[in-house]
Formats: C-alpha cells, structure tokens, sequence
C-alpha cells in the first residue's frame, strides 16, 4: 500500500522531525522575522530534494519548495510564526522561558514541520510507486499579525494548483467544514499639537483626546452592526507624561465580520468614526491599511477526504503522565467554561468531552452553519483554489489558544503526537488527492458551486507591500528581556 510507504517514513524519521518542531518552538519568531524557522525548514526540505524558492512574495521568510512533475498539483501549507510575551517553559504552570518573549501559543511550530514530514514523505511514497503530479509545500510566514498568505495569493502562487491543505494542532482531531470572518488590520494616526497641559491647555491638541474619543464612537457603533461582527484595538502611543498636551497617539485596530461585504461596510463607517474625532479635536488624522483577509469558504470533499485517513491512522491515544500534565494546565479551567466554548463551536461531541482532558477520537466532519469568530488567511487562499486546514489534538479540551498553556503542551508528549499524527495525515490525504483523480474533480466542482456570483479581490491593494520594517520593529519591541 502507497499510504504505508509515507507512514513508515514517518515513523522512522519520528525523532528527527520532533527535532525539527522543537527547535522552532526553541526559535518563536515573530510574523515575517521568522529568518531561523524558515531556513531550518527550507534545509530540510532541499536535503529530500525539493527545489526551493525562498523570499517569494516580496517576504524574505516566505517560500516555496516543489517535487514532481506534471498534474494534479497538490499544496500543503504550513506555518512558523510565534506570538508576543507567552514564553514559557514546558511546565504545567505559568513559568516564562523568558520573560516578555515569544512563545509558539498556536502551535505554529507543530503546524510547519508536520506539512514538512507529509511533504517529505509523500515524495518517498510516489517516487517508489512511480506515481504522477507535483507536491507544492508553501512556507507561508505571518499568519498572526501580518496575513503572508494574502501577498502569496495575490501574486498568484497558487494558480494552476488543484488543491491544498494545511494542517493545525488544536484541541480535537477533525476536519470541519465552517467558515472564519474576513478582518482589517489598521493603524489610525492622530496629529495635534503640544502645550503645557495646566499652563495653557487652550494651546494644545490633543492626539490622545482624538483616540479616545474615537474608541467611544467605535464601542456605541457595537450596538448597531451585526452581532456577528467584532472590534478589537489596543493603544499603542499615547503620549509622554500627563502635563503635556500629547501631539500624538496611534490605534491599532482589528475590525471582523463574517463575510466580505459585511466587514467593508462596518469597515466604512468606522473610518467616518475616525474622521470624525479627528474633527472635534482638530487634530490630524493619517489611516494605515496594515493587513486584510477573506472568509474561509469550506470543502466538504477534501475535508471527507482528511477525515477518512484521520480514521484510518487512529486518533492518538495519550499516557497517564501526559493526562495529569493536561489536567494540571486545565486546573483553573471552570467546566461550564468549557462547555460552553464547545457548544459555540458546534462540538458535536461535546458531552462526551465535557469531563475529558483530551479529545482521543476522530470527528466526522461538521460546523457547515459555524462561522469562527476568529480568522486565518487560509481563507484568501480558499477562495482560489479548494483548501481545507483540519486540527488535531495537541492541547487540553477547553484550553485557551494564543496562551502560555499551549506554550507549555507544544514541545513535550501532547504536542508531539499531535505533530507525527498530523504528518501521517497530511502524508495520506496528498496521496488521496495524487491518485484519486474523482475527488480532485468533485472538489472543483463543490468549490466553483459555493463561488457561485462571488469574485475574489485581492482585500490588500497593490500598492502595499509587505510591512517588513514594521515586523521588524514588532518583534524588536517584543523579544523580552535578555
């Protein structure tokens, strides 16, 4: 069998690919800085043969590493960016690596090296079946903060692509088929002028008053767009000291909605919002598109297809040790918590997880009426060519994403299996989908049909190019203290 070809490849190759994860977890680089990651990734890949492309998309960590020839082409993607000031050590409790740092709290680190195994050993797999097509890994940097896969697409690096997956560590093993919310990313910039707060305040402008002010016009505009919809910001300048007038503030904004059209019209009336503080302050207002990204559009077939393999492999089952390290990272975890989170999304199963530390089954596919709050910009590649990115289970059922929690389960026994079962997956479905030419054509055909009367434009204009110097500063800002 073909499959087994890749999966004992992985088996053998296990230690060297928990190495290859560990280290990037070691690395936790932030969105488009991601210089060690990429390259130990990118290393690895050429040692097995692959042809590698690198600083594709005006991204110098962005990448693509190609095998075989001819059709169908198949993609996998994966990820290696970190998050900012989760570090910590592999421990069941709140023990920063190093304080401030970065730390892999979604799993990137696991995300990479598993599309890396399955790509590697699916190369193994149809060189000794003597089997047709082209394998495309896309190392695709800044899925966090700065939406790399969006500048890919837009330079069209997935045209001619038949299909793609992607696989993500979470907290259950399946491929579901819901969608995520298309978001903006943007800086607001507020110019005034200084003045001696106390001595002659009627001299200044307040950029300060300007941000706060807008803040207040976004929270009353929560009333009166669709619930669906969600505004986040932080303030990242705000001034110096309080007795002087601050002639400066910025805002960052992340505004999301379920669909497109949807995000662009609460999008249009939150930029009337800053406009308008910006006139009650006379102040002046600068607006900086940072990032946008589309909806998920799902993908019933290949998601059937993931799921199918996931079976056939088995769900990981988890030692004692491994439970008690889970139990403990859930140990300030309030159960009704937790079952509401997996009610919200739909967990067809989630009675049976309500008391579970670890999911240890394999789900049908589900959450075709589930739109996530959250976003990924796997969604802008979905609209180009059918892609599905499924999970498997890394981390406590109920656990919080983006935290030092899954920091902590990410480099030991519960991340790992996870990683090995994720290559393994990955590994069988490409397979699937390089020598069962009927579920290339259905995907197609389902993903033309759920396009029906939508065109995809590219959500980042031409003009803006990827924010390296920005990326730059951000992870300088945020690589904790020494």
């Amino acid at each position: 069998m073909v499959k087994e070809t890749a999966w004992n490849w992985i088996d053998q190759n296990q230690k060297r690919i928990i190495e290859v994860a560990d280290t990037i977890w070691g690395y936790a680089e932030l969105g488009l800085t991601e210089t060690n990651s990429s390259k130990l990734l990118q290393d690895e890949l050429r040692r097995h043969g692959f042809k590698v492309e690198s600083g594709v998309a005006g991204m110098p960590t962005a990448f693509i590493a190609t095998w075989g020839s001819g059709k169908p082409v198949i993609g996998i993607m994966g990820e290696f960016d970190a998050l900012p000031g989760i570090s910590n050590k592999v421990v069941p409790e709140k023990v920063p690596l190093i304080e401030g740092a970065p730390g892999h709290g979604c799993g990137h680190h696991i995300h990479g090296t598993s599309g890396v195994a399955g790509a590697i050993a699916t190369r193994y797999a149809m060189e000794k079946a003597n089997i047709n097509g082209t394998i495309k890994f896309y190392g695709t940097p800044a899925e966090e903060n700065f939406v790399g896969k969006v500048y890919m697409v837009r330079a069209g690096l997935f045209d001619g692509v038949d299909a793609v997956i992607s696989h993500h560590p979470d907290s259950i093993n399946a491929a579901t088929i819901g969608s995520s919310t298309a978001v903006n990313g943007v800086k607001f910039h507020y110019y005034g002028k200084t003045s001696h707060a106390a001595g002659s305040p009627e001299q200044g402008r307040s950029a300060l008053d300007a941000i706060e002010l807008m803040n207040v016009g976004v929270n009353y505009l929560r009333e009166h767009v669709i619930q669906e919809a969600r505004f986040h910001y932080v303030i990242e300048e705000g001034g110096g000291q309080p007795n002087v007038v601050p002639d400066y503030a910025r805002s960052w904004y992340y505004i999301r909605a379920p669909q497109r059209d949807q995000l662009d019209s609460i999008y249009k009336r939150i930029i009337k919002i800053a406009e308008g503080a910006a006139l009650m302050t006379e102040t002046t207002l600068k607006v900086e598109f940072i990032m946008g990204l589309y909806n998920l559009i799902p993908n019933k077939t290949v998601a059937e297809t993931i799921t199918a393999n996931m079976k056939e492999i088995g769900a990981p089952q988890h030692t004692a040790e491994e439970l008690a390290f889970a139990k403990k990272i859930n140990a300030d975890l309030d159960r009704q918590v937790k079952i509401d989170d997996m009610k919200r999304q739909k967990v067809p199963t989630w009675e049976r997880y309500a008391d579970m530390e670890m999911a240890d089954d394999v789900l049908d596919p589900y959450g075709e009426d589930y739109c996530s709050a959250g976003s990924t910009d796997v969604g802008d590649v979905s609209w180009v060519v059918p892609a599905v990115e499924y999970n498997t289970a890394a981390y406590p059922l109920g656990s919080p994403a983006h935290s030092w929690q899954w920091v902590a389960c990410g480099a030991m026994g519960l991340g790992h299996k996870s990683l090995i079962f994720g290559s393994k997956v990955t590994a069988g479905t490409v397979l699937d989908l390089l020598t069962k030419p009927e579920i290339v054509k259905k995907a197609n055909e389902e993903h033309a049909k759920r396009l029906t009367g939508k065109k995809y434009i590219s959500p980042i204009p031409n003009e803006i190019q990827p924010p390296l110097e920005l990326a730059k500063a951000y992870a300088e800002k945020n690589r904790g203290k020494d």
